[in-house]
């Protein structure tokens, strides 16, 4: 284990002596936060601020001119440091490869900008006004329903995700097929302050609030009864919604589950000294030990460090500079995707994507400006005021379904998480895949989700 290891036994026996000490007062939910559900997060002051409701096409075409100085900018020479010999990504974007995805960018990628353009324009855009915010969103409606049940569902995406994560789940989604009688009507929002969507212009934008921005959303539509999916960013939110709007959800499915209440923490590290207790020898490979896997969360959370405390500054670094955003970006659908790829050359990308998609996915940031209002969510999630509303330790009651994928950065077991979600409906482990499912593993995130809704017996 070495002299780390034991350190860290060390520090979580200690502060799992003190949880105990506390288990009674911390095992209790309680009541949800109240918000303010009207607070204006626009620019400048609200008292001239008439919010319009209508919903309205949105066009998301990128001007000429701005494609064209990207061209140029790519035409610039590449003055890059030569990768440490045999590494590949242990260090982070290995610069040989960035040199081949950033000539694939320039000779091929924007050559075919038109039709990559086509593409995001495939599903209908909209935007409407909430709160003070231009929120854009992807709304699909089935073509065919007959014989059907139709369900509204919410996808919710993360960081350094965008709505384009969903395009190949999406027809999925919304084409009827005769394995089951579900079909759904699809709302992909971008986050506030993700691509289209309008970012925040006042402090204390967290989770919490983008929870209250997306349910008047779905009402604004006519959904007062929905379902929600969604990942990395998307969990938490879609979770504080179940948590804040449970009389409005019909269920809530996530590929990362998980929860931050005292009493999770503390079964976390129970688990880790008596794992027979939490979780059958079948799924031992899903949960790392603790040492392990702090050292693995060390590892692959630098960026959350920076973007919890200095996001303006990594967002004027990336701003603007294609090849820096690439790197950033891209360098996280490597390791997030399978820890394994860190060690070739090429990072794995293309193993699972296409260039193409991936690079769509950069471009919506990069057309967009939006790297910096996206990361802003990070310092605003991780602060004080978010900490004392604790969500973590109000109840959800509306019926839940976790999935698991191998390679997410880390999972929680089904006690874990029934000390949040008390009707958990559905739990299952997938021994392949990791954190951007709906983009790798579309048909096995949709079944999985299709097994989830047959339970609620809609």
């Amino acid at each position: 284990m070495g002299f780390t290891g034991s350190i860290i036994i060390v520090v979580i026996s200690l502060g799992a002596a003190v949880l105990i000490k506390n288990y009674f007062s911390m095992s209790k939910h309680i009541q949800a936060p109240k918000l303010d559900l009207n607070k204006y997060w626009g620019p400048g002051s609200s008292t001239l601020y008439n919010e319009s409701k209508i919903v309205k096409p949105y066009d998301i075409t990128v001007k000429s001119e701005l494609i064209e100085d990207l061209k140029a900018q790519l035409q610039r020479p590449l003055k890059l440091p030569e990768p440490l010999e045999g590494a590949g990504f242990e260090y982070g974007f290995n610069s040989y490869y960035l040199e081949n995805v950033m000539k694939y960018w320039r000779n091929e990628y924007l050559p075919n900008w038109s039709k990559r353009e086509a593409l995001l324009k495939k599903f209908p855009h909209f935007q409407t006004e909430i709160q003070g915010l231009n929120v854009h969103f992807v709304h699909v409606k089935p073509k065919q329903t007959a014989g059907k049940t139709v369900l509204p569902l919410l996808l919710l995406h993360g960081w350094p995700g965008s709505v384009r994560e969903f395009y190949e789940i999406i027809p999925l989604l919304t084409e009827p097929n005769d394995q089951n009688k579900y079909v759904f009507e699809v709302i992909a929002p971008s986050l506030p302050g993700y691509a289209w969507s309008q970012g925040p212009s006042k402090q204390n934008f967290g989770c919490a609030q983008a929870a209250v921005v997306l349910h008047k959303l779905m009402l604004r539509l006519g959904h007062n009864e929905f379902l929600i999916q969604g990942g990395d960013w998307g969990s938490i939110i879609g979770a504080n919604m179940a948590a804040l709007f449970s009389h409005n959800i019909i269920g809530y499915h996530s590929n990362m589950c998980g929860s931050m209440g005292p009493m999770t923490i503390l079964k976390m590290i129970t688990a880790h000294f008596m794992p027979s207790l939490f979780y059958d020898e079948q799924y031992k490979k899903f949960f790392k030990p603790l040492p392990e896997l702090f050292s693995h969360l060390m590892a692959e959370t630098g960026y959350l460090h920076i973007q919890a405390t200095k996001p303006d500054t990594i967002g004027v670094s990336l701003s603007n500079n294609p090849v820096g955003l690439a790197a950033y970006i891209l360098e996280k659908f490597s390791t997030w995707t399978n820890s394994k790829y860190k060690h070739l050359p090429d990072g794995g990308l293309t193993k699972r994507y296409t260039l193409d998609a991936l690079l769509d996915n950069v471009m919506i940031y990069y057309v967009t400006n939006s790297i910096t209002t996206s990361v802003r969510l990070y310092s605003e999630q991780f602060s004080r005021s978010q900490a004392e509303l604790q969500l973590d330790r109000v109840a959800i009651t509306v019926p839940t379904g976790c999935v698991r994928f191998r390679n997410e950065l880390m999972h929680s077991t089904d006690s874990q998480l029934k000390e949040r979600f008390l009707d958990l409906v559905h739990s299952t482990y997938h021994e392949d895949g990791g954190h951007f499912a709906a983009m790798e593993l579309p048909k096995i995130l949709y079944e999985d989700f299709i097994e989830f809704v047959k339970k609620l017996n809609i």
